[in-house]
């Protein structure tokens, strides 16, 4: 993999141990080793002065891992080349750029002396919680769509547990069972207050289930309600709740 020489204002890495926080950096691609073996130490970290960054799972992805916030730190492992930095986001690896307006460099002595702490958990959303968006949103084109008993295709008309599988298993790839009472089985139970996006919700009456619906957040459900309604919106007590399930298995 290509490496880069980073060079700092008006300063190298080989004339100056120590950068200030308002120096501007300034990286590029010389395809050349870098001077010592700082990175390879973990003498420095990516400091976010202003505005929230992506960092991704590989420089060859848009995968994003997470964000990282102003006012976060992360130690740098590696410089990959084209103003990437690898850095340890909790037990994992990530990449960020350090061309993007308001990440910079630091080495140590500064972290220190501005009382920098290094973060350890990964940053901003994680990659789950962006997953659950993206099957919200797929689930979301559907509103509008005809009921149908025992349909399977939220196009042409779905009941309540066929618009679960379906979107399930075609916006995050996941398998359920058909019927509402099985899919009720199916996964881990979560409460109230742990609900989030993507989480199954079920209905019933005189403890049978009987009915499924999708929690996309700020309260409500997405599900195929009936004939007159079809694919709606609901809040998501709109009914007692006999059961929470997440099955997207994070």
């Amino acid at each position: 993999m290509k490496k880069i020489e980073l060079r700092y204002g008006i300063c190298t890495l080989a004339l100056c141990g120590i950068m200030s926080m308002g120096s501007v950096m300034e990286a590029r691609a010389d395809y050349e080793t870098p001077e010592g073996p700082a990175f390879s130490q973990g003498d420095y970290v990516a400091s976010i002065e202003k505005g929230n960054h992506s960092v991704y799972v590989s420089m060859d992805s848009n995968e994003v891992l997470g964000e990282a916030s102003e006012g976060e730190a992360y130690q740098i492992l590696d410089a990959e080349g084209d103003g990437w930095m690898e850095i340890q986001v909790g037990e994992k690896t990530g990449y960020i750029s350090v061309e993007e307006e308001g990440v910079v460099i630091i080495n140590q002595d500064e972290m220190a002396q501005n009382n920098i702490i290094l973060n350890t958990k990964i940053p901003g959303t994680s990659f789950s919680e962006v997953k659950r968006q993206e099957l919200v949103n797929f689930a979301l084109q559907f509103l509008g769509g005809r009921y149908r008993a025992a349909g399977n295709d939220p196009r042409t008309g779905v009941d309540c547990s066929g618009f679960t599988k379906y979107v399930m298993l075609h916006g995050a790839g996941v398998t359920i069972e058909r019927s509402s009472a099985a899919q009720s089985q199916q996964g881990v139970d979560v409460s109230a207050d742990q609900m989030r996006p993507g989480d199954l919700v079920f209905y019933g009456s005189g403890g049978r289930v009987n009915h499924v619906a999708m929690y996309i957040g700020n309260g409500q459900v997405v599900h195929a309600s009936t004939y007159e309604t079809g694919i709606k919106l609901s809040p998501w007590n709109y009914r007692a709740p006999v059961r929470i399930k997440n099955v997207l298995g994070d």
